[in-house]
């Protein structure tokens, strides 16, 4: 269980035991339980949605994320407003991409990023509380997500050092490879339209591959979010106009 408790440890704020005589190298094999972990995060925003839909949607919509962004510490945001920074203040030039990542200020195009991520995700998250049957998928988005920041560190080179390099240099492509095949048997037994989740996943890889040639634990963190946004809208895709799966 040492794997789970240090993914747990480093993805959440959620309590756990202490391990004695950490080693770094235990760091990279906790990354098998990324989807895991997600799969906790997904029970818990499941949780809080059905409890407000009691009341209202967006009661609903509103207890859900205050739970994701609590439960996670605002980890992932923190990533995606970093990139949102980078790229938009970098006018294309590597090194002034690589400097403005690593300032730990919020610049605008940071805090337009996290405005708009926090803002989708209530909306999106109201429409699926108003719609309720498909509310069962949320237990699986997080762990997607997660599962997807596992592949982008196993198959992009570092291209600067950080979380991202310490998760990408032990590659566990069985673990990778059972992890896909889990979440997509649980999609297709919750939430059929989760089947089109790697494809979320594939599109973020190519942008990194393309944009920046490789990937960071900001670029990582970005991703989550940006995937978990575009799979609560994936949920929301009526199923007579979703490709045979």
């Amino acid at each position: 269980m040492r794997g789970l408790i240090l993914a747990v440890q480093f993805l959440t704020r959620l309590p756990t035991p202490q391990l004695a005589d950490f080693q770094p190298e235990w760091l990279a094999a906790s990354a098998r339980w990324f989807p895991a972990v997600g799969l906790i995060v997904g029970a818990l925003l499941l949780t809080a949605l059905q409890l407000g839909g009691l009341v209202d949607p967006w009661l609903a919509a509103l207890l859900a994320l205050l739970v994701w962004v609590g439960v996670t510490g605002g980890l992932h945001l923190d990533g995606l407003a970093d990139l949102a920074d980078a790229l938009g203040a970098s006018h294309r030039s590597r090194e002034r991409f690589f400097e403005v990542l690593k300032d730990p200020h919020l610049g605008s195009f940071g805090a337009l990023s996290l405005i708009l991520a926090v803002v989708a995700k209530l909306v999106l998250l109201m429409l699926i509380a108003r719609h309720g049957g498909i509310a069962w998928g949320l237990l699986l988005i997080p762990a997607w997500a997660r599962g997807f920041a596992v592949t982008w560190s196993a198959t992009l080179p570092a291209i600067a050092p950080g979380s991202g390099e310490r998760f990408g240099w032990q590659r566990d492509h069985l673990g990778l490879a059972l992890n896909g095949a889990a979440l997509l048997a649980a999609s297709a037994w919750l939430a059929p339209a989760l089947l089109l989740a790697p494809l979320a996943g594939l599109a973020w890889w190519a942008f990194l591959k393309r944009r920046l040639g490789g990937m960071t634990g900001d670029c990582l963190g970005a991703g989550v979010e940006i995937c978990e946004i575009a799979l609560l809208a994936l949920l929301l895709i009526p199923p007579a106009q979703l490709p045979a799966l």
